[in-house]
C-alpha cells in the first residue's frame, strides 16, 4: 500500500510502498477515502525537515542541551550517531482521516465492518487506529467534510476550556483552518466573535461565518478594535490559534481582555508573559492539549479504556462526535475551507503547494485506487549477499525500532549474514529498515518469517511482553533465536522458554547481553584468570529517567527496568567472575513521597557460586551529564576500574595499567558477529543456556527482593 512519509534528516517527502498493517486488539483497520493536510502542524513539520542542520539546532535548544550532556558521558561519535539516527527515522504524516472500516479488532463492540469513520489516521491507504480515536460519520456528511473532524476537535477543545456563554465577546487570534472552524463553532454557541488576521481572504471567510474582523496588515490596532467591539469593557475570552515566534500576540490578548477574562492557547506562540498585564486584571491563561481529555493517555488511547461520561463529559472521541454532529446539522461548513484536492500519489506536490502558496487552506488528499492489502513487500531488485560461510545464515528480524536500526542492524550487516526479511507492526519502520540495510522483504506479519525456508535465524527486538511467545514460536519453527533482553518478564515465561528450548536439538538461543563481549569485559576476564580468591565488585548505573507512563514501567508490557535493563549488569558481573548467581538481596526507595517509579532506584547485593560478591546500584535519579556505567573490582590487593566502557584502569597489576578506547564499545558488534559465526560453523552454544536461565531467574528474584527488602536464593 501507499503511505506519505517524510525523512527529517533530508527533508525528502515520499509516497512510499509499505506493508499493509494488520488489525489488532482494541483497534480498527480502516481503508482511507480522504485525508486533510493540516496547514499548520504539517507545514511546520515539512519546513523543519527541509531546514539545514544548523536551523534544526536553533529550533530545538532543549535538545541541544541533552546532546551536549550525552557527549560528556558517552563521547562525541556515539552521540552524533544517535542524533543522526533519530533524524533519519521516517516520519508518517497526517492525522485527519476519513475512511471505511475493513476489520474490527478483538474487544471492539461499537463499530463493524463497513462503517464510515473519522479518525486520527495518517495519510495512508490503510490505517490501524485505536477505537477511542474513531467516530462514526453521519450519512449526510461526505468524506472530504469528515476529514476535518480531528482538526475541528482541536478547536472545539480550546473553546470548551474557554467556556464562553451566550452573548459573550470572544476574539480569535489567527484565522487558519482551526481559527476559521473555531469562529463557526463560537457563533453556533451564541458568542459574538472578533476575528484577527493579516490575510484578506481569511478575514472575508470569517465575516461570512458571522464574525467581525480586524485586518492587522492594514495597520489596525487589534487592542483598540477589540475594546471598541466590547463597548470598552474588554473581551470576555481570547482564543489564540495563530502560529508566531513573537510574544506580542499574548500581550495584545491580555491588553484586550476584560478584568478576569480568559485566554486559551491552541496555536504556537512565544510565551514571554508580562506579569503586570495578567496580574492587574487577574486573567486566566490556559494551554489547550490537542483534541481533548484522553490525549497522550496510553490507557485511553492505546488500551481503549474510556473515561466515564458523568465525570468526563467531553473526551477526544466525544469531541469528534460533536464535530460530526455540527457538520451533519450544517452548523459547521468546511466546504469553503477546501482550496485544493489532489490524489495521494501527488502528495509531494500538495505539500509544495502548501509551503509556496499561503492562500492555501484545506488540501484534501484523495484515494481513488484500491489499496493493496499485501502484508509483505518484496524489494526490487532483490539484493543477493556474496557467498561466504556466514551468508548461509538467513536472518529475519522482528522489530524495527531506533535501537534495532541504529545498533543491531549495522552489526548484523557487518557479520555477513543474509538479511532476508524484517517485520514491524506499523510497516513504515520495516520498509525503511529494508531499504537502508538491504533486506529482501519487509512485512507487518512476523509469522511469515517463521515459515520462510530462506530464514534459519530469528532476531526478536520487540516490546518485552512479546519476547516469550515469539521465542517459543521461533524455536518450534526450527529457527535459531537471538532475543534482546529480557528473555522473560516472569517465572512462567522463563519456564515456557526453557521447556521449548529443551525440546529442540542443535539450535542456538542467544539473549542480547552484549556487555560481556565488550573489549573491556574480555580484558577483565583475562586479568582475573587464575585468581585464588573471590572478588568484590561494585557496579554503579546512572540509568536516567524514563517517564512513568512509558511502557517499560508497565509490569505487564515491560516488566519494569530491573528486569528489562538491570539484567545487563547482573549478566556482566556473572560473566566476569565465571560463576552463577546464588543469592540476591535488594532494597529500593519504595513508596516515598513524589517518587513515581521506585523500582528504578534500587540497590542489589549479589552472591555468586564461587563466593564472589557484587553490588549493583541502579539509580534513575542522577544527572544525564554523569557517566552511565562505572565498575570497580577488588581482587587480591588489586583494583580494576571501568569507566563507561571507554576506559579501563588497573591498580596493582604488574603487566597491565590501562585500556582506553577512542569511542565507547559495549560489545554489540562482537556479540552479533560471534553469534552468526557460531551458527555458520555449528558447535556448542555461543551463550550457555544455563547462564541464560540463571541471569533471568536472578533478575526476577532481584525485583522481588527489592520489593520486600529481603534475601532470595536463586536456583
Amino acid at each position: 500500500m501507499k503511505q506519505v512519509i517524510q525523512h527529517l534528516k533530508s527533508g525528502v517527502l515520499e509516497v512510499a510502498d509499505v506493508p499493509c498493517p494488520a488489525v489488532s486488539a482494541g483497534r480498527l483497520l480502516v481503508r482511507t477515502r480522504a485525508t486533510l493536510i493540516s496547514a499548520g502542524t504539517e507545514r511546520s513539520l515539512v519546513e523543519f525537515g527541509k531546514a539545514n542542520l544548523l536551523s534544526k539546532v536553533r529550533q530545538n535548544p532543549e535538545r541541544v542541551k541533552q546532546v551536549l550532556e550525552k557527549i560528556k558521558s558517552d563521547g562525541l561519535l556515539p552521540t552524533l550517531e544517535a542524533v543522526f539516527a533519530k533524524l533519519d527515522e521516517p516520519l508518517p504524516l497526517g492525522y485527519c482521516n476519513a475512511g471505511e472500516v475493513l476489520a474490527v479488532g478483538a474487544g471492539v463492540e461499537r463499530f463493524q465492518v463497513g462503517d464510515r469513520v473519522a479518525s486520527n489516521g495518517a495519510h495512508a491507504q490503510v490505517v490501524n487506529v485505536p477505537v477511542n480515536l474513531c467516530a462514526k460519520i453521519p450519512d449526510n456528511v461526505d468524506d472530504d467534510q469528515a476529514a476535518f473532524t480531528v482538526l475541528s476537535a482541536i478547536g472545539l477543545q480550546g473553546i470548551r476550556l474557554l467556556a464562553p456563554t451566550l452573548g459573550e465577546r470572544v476574539a480569535v487570534f489567527g484565522l487558519g483552518l482551526i481559527g476559521l472552524v473555531s469562529v463557526q463553532m463560537l457563533v453556533a454557541n451564541g458568542a459574538r466573535v472578533l476575528g484577527i488576521d493579516v490575510d484578506p481572504g481569511r478575514l472575508e471567510l470569517a465575516r461570512q461565518f458571522g464574525a467581525e474582523t480586524v485586518d492587522i496588515r492594514s495597520g489596525a490596532d487589534p487592542v483598540a478594535v477589540a475594546l471598541a467591539f466590547s463597548g470598552g469593557v474588554g473581551m470576555d475570552g481570547v482564543l489564540i490559534t495563530a502560529s508566531a515566534k513573537e510574544d506580542q500576540i499574548v500581550s495584545q490578548s491580555a491588553r484586550m481582555s476584560r478584568k478576569r477574562g480568559r485566554i486559551v492557547l491552541i496555536g504556537v506562540v512565544n510565551l514571554a508573559l508580562n506579569r503586570a498585564e495578567f496580574y492587574e486584571k487577574e486573567l486566566s491563561f490556559q494551554v489547550s492539549c490537542s483534541y481533548g481529555p484522553g490525549r497522550y493517555d496510553a490507557d485511553y488511547e492505546e488500551r481503549g479504556r474510556d473515561y466515564p461520561l458523568p465525570f468526563v463529559r467531553w473526551t477526544e472521541q466525544r469531541n469528534m462526535e460533536a464535530v460530526l454532529g455540527l457538520l451533519a446539522d450544517r452548523k459547521l461548513d468546511v466546504n469553503p475551507l477546501i482550496t485544493s484536492r489532489l490524489p495521494l500519489n501527488e502528495a509531494a506536490q500538495a505539500y509544495d503547494l502548501l509551503s509556496n502558496d499561503r492562500q492555501q487552506l484545506g488540501l484534501i488528499l484523495q484515494y481513488p485506487e484500491v489499496p493493496s492489502l499485501e502484508r509483505v513487500v518484496v524489494r526490487t531488485p532483490v539484493p543477493v549477499a556474496p557467498s561466504t560461510p556466514t551468508s548461509k545464515v538467513g536472518v529475519g528480524v522482528i522489530g524495527a525500532g531506533i535501537f534495532t536500526k541504529g545498533t543491531l542492524l549495522p552489526a548484523l550487516r557487518q557479520s555477513g549474514a543474509t538479511l532476508v526479511s524484517i517485520a514491524s507492526a506499523s510497516g513504515v519502520t520495516a520498509a525503511d529498515a529494508a531499504r537502508k540495510y538491504s533486506f529482501q522483504k519487509s512485512t507487518t506479519d512476523y509469522r511469515t518469517l517463521l515459515s520462510d525456508p530462506a530464514i534459519n535465524t530469528i532476531f526478536i527486538t520487540t516490546r518485552h511482553n512479546l519476547h516469550v511467545p515469539m521465542v517459543v514460536a521461533a524455536l518450534e519453527a526450527g529457527k535459531h533465536v537471538f532475543v534482546e533482553k529480557p528473555l522473560a518478564i516472569d517465572q512462567a515465561g522463563l519456564d515456557q522458554v526453557r521447556a521449548a528450548f529443551e525440546r529442540t536439538t542443535g539450535l542456538q538461543l542467544m539473549v542480547g547481553f552484549n556487555r560481556r563481549y565488550s573489549p573491556h569485559a574480555v580484558k577483565i576476564r583475562q586479568l582475573l584468570t587464575g585468581r585464588a580468591q573471590p572478588v568484590c565488585m561494585n557496579m554503579l548505573v546512572n540509568a536516567g529517567t524514563i517517564p512513568p507512563e512509558h511502557w517499560v514501567h508497565d509490569p505487564i508490557v515491560g516488566g519494569g527496568r530491573i528486569i528489562g535493563e538491570g539484567c545487563h549488569w547482573i549478566d556482566l558481573l556473572s560473566s566476569l567472575v565465571g560463576a552463577p548467581v546464588t543469592e540476591v538481596q535488594g532494597m529500593s526507595i519504595g513508596d516515598a513521597p513524589g517518587v513515581a517509579t521506585p523500582d528504578d532506584k534500587t540497590s542489589l547485593a549479589l552472591r555468586f557460586a564461587d563466593g564472589s560478591l557484587g553490588n549493583l546500584h541502579y539509580f534513575a535519579n542522577g544527572a544525564r551529564a554523569y557517566p552511565k556505567e562505572q565498575l570497580q573490582i577488588f581482587s587480591q590487593g588489586r583494583v580494576l576500574e571501568l569507566d563507561n566502557f571507554r576506559k579501563l584502569t588497573a591498580y596493582g597489576w604488574s603487566n597491565f595499567t590501562k585500556l582506553n578506547l577512542f569511542r565507547q564499545d559495549k560489545g554489540h558488534v562482537a556479540e552479533i558477529t560471534g553469534f552468526v559465526q557460531r551458527i555458520a560453523a555449528g558447535g556448542a552454544p555461543f551463550l550457555e543456556p544455563a547462564e541464560i536461565w540463571n541471569v533471568t531467574a536472578a533478575s526476577l528474584a532481584a525485583v522481588e527482593a527489592a520489593k520486600k527488602g529481603c534475601r532470595i536464593a536463586v536456583t
